[in-house]
């Protein structure tokens, strides 16, 4: 049993995570995925168990991807329609190089046993131990990010909803920015264009993690993203839906000019 398979080869959800599997399927069916490696739920914690073999292991195969990266968890009931998790496991952005990746994996696996991780799983019906798969991916600096919703989260309506800001998406997930804001129905038209206030903007630091910097007021009052950068997403929520189904919570970058999926997973509520 393979504990490590690069990222387009993830295909058991029991052993490397929701995530994980959903980044897989998305590279073998050509949607644009950063690359990078899915780590079985045995490894990370054989990692976090400081167990000399399973950290060399990881070492291997993460270290074609150089740095910096970013470290994700994939547990293996994490990111459903009924449970997403968000919030619940962590994320470490921008982890220079496979020398520190040993310490992110324990992070991450100490995030789904930690108490409030816990308490949410028993919240939603959820009673076993996690298996706490990881994707380490090669890192973007991205010019703009955020997430997409191929029917309106609030309303159910039959439309995208974006939500963008420069620089790193964590911006728009962790709720720091008032996010621009467009609609496009499903012929491609834009339907609305919402400039948000992006005072900040999320970049990584040389030596490793993040830093929030402040933005002028004109860039923080500007949109982020033009009618091609739209078009792009609009086709690629039509392609994510065409591989993963209807109603799709999706993540994105745009760096160097191309548009990347992060992830894509099930909508947790609608207001159908």
């Amino acid at each position: 049993m393979k504990r490590v398979v690069p990222l387009g080869k993830a295909t058991d959800t029991a052993l490397f995570g929701s995530k994980a599997v959903g980044l897989g399927q998305a590279i073998r069916d050509g949607l644009p995925v950063p690359p990078g490696v899915a780590l079985s739920g045995a490894i990370v914690e054989a990692v976090a168990a400081a167990e000399d073999r399973s950290i060399q292991e990881v070492a291997k195969w993460v270290g074609p991807l150089g740095g910096p990266l970013a470290v994700r968890s994939s547990a293996v009931d994490e990111d459903g329609a009924s449970a997403s998790f968000a919030g619940q496991h962590l994320t470490l952005l921008n982890v220079p190089s496979v020398n520190e990746v040993s310490s992110a994996l324990s992070k991450i696996w100490w995030s789904a046993n930690s108490d409030s991780a816990i308490t949410y799983r028993k919240r939603v019906g959820l009673f076993t131990r996690p298996s706490v798969g990881v994707v380490v991916q090669a890192l973007l600096d991205p010019t703009a990010a955020g997430v997409m919703f191929t029917i309106n989260p609030v309303t159910g309506t039959d439309e995208r909803v974006i939500e963008a800001s420069w620089g790193l998406g964590e911006a728009v997930v962790a709720g720091i920015v008032i996010p621009d804001h467009y609609r496009i129905d499903r012929s491609g038209q834009v339907l609305e264009r919402k400039p948000g206030l992006k005072r900040v903007v999320v970049r990584s630091l040389p030596q490793g993690g993040t830093i929030e910097e402040k933005v002028s007021r004109e860039l923080a009052e500007q949109l982020c993203l033009d009618d091609d950068q739209l078009s792009q997403l609009s086709d690629l929520a039509g392609r994510c839906e065409r591989v993963y189904g209807p109603d799709r919570d999706i993540e994105w970058a745009i760096a160097g000019g191309v548009l990347y999926l992060l992830q894509c997973r099930a909508i947790t509520h609608t207001g159908r």
